[in-house]
C-alpha cells in the first residue's frame, strides 16, 4: 500500500478520522437537502434561501477566532467529537420539529445558530489535527485522500436526502441524525496525537496570532483571500432548490442530484490529486481552478436544461478542489504547529465568509435581479476577482513549486 495514494489508511488515527468525518458530512448534506427544500416549499421566498446560509455564518464569524485558540490549547480530537455531538442534537431537534409538524421557519434558523457555533468549534481543529495523524511524508497524500472522502460524502449525501425526502424530512433526519451518533463514536475511538502547544491565556494578543501570521504571509493572504472575494460572488448553491422548482423543473430527487454533481466532480478532481499531486506551477493551478469555478456558475445559470446544469456544476466542484488542494497545503505547510489552530481558523473564516456569506448574497440578489441573472451575475463576478488577485499577489500566480517543495531543492543542491 505504501506506493498508492491510499497508503496512509495505515496510519490508525487518520483512518478512524476519516471514517467519522465521512458519516459526519453524509449526515449534514442529507440535512441540507431537507432544510432547503421544507423552507422553499412552505415560504416560496428567495431571500430565506439565503437566511439559512446567514443563520450558519454570523455564530460562526463571531465564535472562530476564539475557536483558533482553543484548537491550539485543548486536545483536537476532544474538541472535534463535542462539536460531532453538537450536530446529533441539531439533527433531534430538526427531527423533533418536523414531527411536531412545525410551520414557521423561525425555529429552524434558531437551530441553524447553534449548528454554526459547533461548525466555528470544529472547523480549525478539524483543519489543524491533519497534520497531526501522519507524518510529514504522507501528508499531502492525507489532504487529497481526505477531501476525496469528504467530497465522496458531498456526493452521496444529497442523493441520499433526495431519495429519503421521497418517504418525508422525517426519514431524512432519522438517518442523518444516526449516521452522526456513529460518528460520534469513531472520533471518540481516536487516539489523541500530540501537539506541539504551551498553555497560554486567551488575550487578543493570542486570539489574534494567527490573523497577524496571515497577514505577515502575502502567499498564504492571497491564496484565501482569493477563495474570499471570488467564491463570495459565486453562492449558486444555495439557490439550487429555487433552480430545481421554478427553472429546471424538478423534484427533491432531482435536487439532490443537482448537489451531488458538485461533490463528483470535487471528488474525481481529488482522487486523480491523491495519486497525481500538483508539484509544478501551483499558482496557475490555483487561480485556474478558481477560474473555472465561475465560468461553470455562468453556465449554470444561463441553462434551463438539468443535465447541462449537471455537467456545470460538476466542473464547479472540480474548480473549487484544485483550489482547496493548493491552499491547504500552502496554509499547513508554512504554519508552526503550535499556531495552527488559529491560522486555521483564520482560514476557516475567509472558506466561512465564501460559502454561507455567499448563500446570503445570493439569496439577496436573487431578491433584486431574478434567480437566474443573480448566478450569472455571481460568476462573472468570480471572473474578475480571479484576474484581479493575479494583478495584486504576482508572486502567488507566479509560484512554480510548493515552500517546502523549493526548501528541499535548496538543501538538495547545497
Amino acid at each position: 500500500m505504501s506506493s498508492n495514494g491510499f497508503s496512509v489508511l495505515r496510519h490508525r488515527n487518520f483512518s478512524f478520522y476519516l471514517t467519522a468525518r465521512i458519516f459526519g458530512t453524509l449526515a449534514v448534506q442529507m440535512q441540507n437537502v431537507a432544510i432547503g427544500w421544507q423552507v422553499y416549499a412552505s415560504t416560496h421566498n428567495l431571500f430565506y434561501l439565503g437566511m439559512i446560509g446567514l443563520a450558519q455564518f454570523a455564530p460562526f464569524l463571531l465564535l472562530i477566532l476564539p475557536a483558533g485558540h482553543v484548537a491550539d490549547q485543548f486536545n483536537r480530537k476532544y474538541i472535534i467529537t463535542m462539536c460531532l455531538g453538537m450536530q446529533l442534537v441539531v439533527g433531534l431537534m430538526l427531527l423533533a420539529f418536523t414531527a411536531a409538524g412545525l410551520t414557521v421557519v423561525w425555529p429552524v434558523f434558531a437551530v441553524l445558530v447553534l449548528f454554526g457555533s459547533a461548525r466555528a468549534f470544529m472547523g480549525p481543529a478539524t483543519q489543524a489535527i491533519l497534520v497531526n495523524l501522519v507524518p510529514q511524508e504522507d501528508f499531502s497524500k492525507a489532504v487529497a485522500l481526505s477531501s476525496s472522502a469528504f467530497h465522496v460524502a458531498v456526493i452521496l449525501g444529497p442523493t441520499l436526502g433526495g431519495l429519503l425526502y421521497i418517504y418525508g424530512p422525517t426519514a431524512v433526519y432519522t438517518v442523518a441524525s444516526v449516521l452522526l451518533l456513529v460518528s460520534v463514536v469513531l472520533m471518540s475511538m481516536t487516539k489523541a496525537p500530540a501537539q506541539s502547544a504551551k498553555r497560554e491565556p486567551a488575550t487578543w494578543h493570542s486570539v489574534l496570532e494567527g490573523l497577524r501570521f496571515v497577514f505577515s504571509r502575502p502567499i498564504v493572504l492571497g491564496a484565501i483571500s482569493l477563495d474570499l472575494f471570488a467564491v463570495l460572488f459565486g453562492g449558486a448553491t444555495a439557490l439550487l432548490p429555487a433552480l430545481a422548482h421554478d427553472v429546471l423543473h424538478v423534484g427533491p430527487t432531482g435536487l439532490g442530484l443537482l448537489r451531488t454533481a458538485p461533490g463528483t466532480g470535487a471528488a474525481l478532481c481529488s482522487i486523480a490529486l491523491a495519486f497525481m499531486p500538483i508539484t509544478r506551477r501551483v499558482g496557475l493551478w490555483m487561480f485556474g481552478g478558481v477560474a473555472v469555478f465561475g465560468l461553470g456558475t455562468i453556465v449554470l445559470g444561463a441553462t434551463s436544461t438539468f443535465i447541462v446544469a449537471l455537467v456545470a456544476l460538476l466542473l464547479m466542484g472540480a474548480g473549487d478542489m484544485i483550489s482547496v488542494y493548493v491552499r491547504h497545503l500552502l496554509v499547513q505547510y508554512e504554519t508552526p504547529d503550535a499556531i495552527r489552530g488559529r491560522v486555521s481558523a483564520v482560514n476557516s473564516v475567509f472558506i466561512g465568509a465564501s460559502n454561507e456569506l455567499g448563500e446570503f448574497e445570493s439569496g439577496v440578489t436573487a431578491g433584486w435581479f431574478g434567480l437566474t441573472r443573480a448566478v450569472i451575475f455571481g460568476g462573472v463576478a468570480t471572473l474578475f476577482v480571479t484576474g484581479l488577485w493575479i494583478k495584486l499577489f504576482p508572486v502567488l500566480s507566479r509560484m512554480d513549486r510548493f515552500p517546502h517543495q523549493e526548501q528541499e531543492k535548496t538543501a538538495q543542491q547545497a
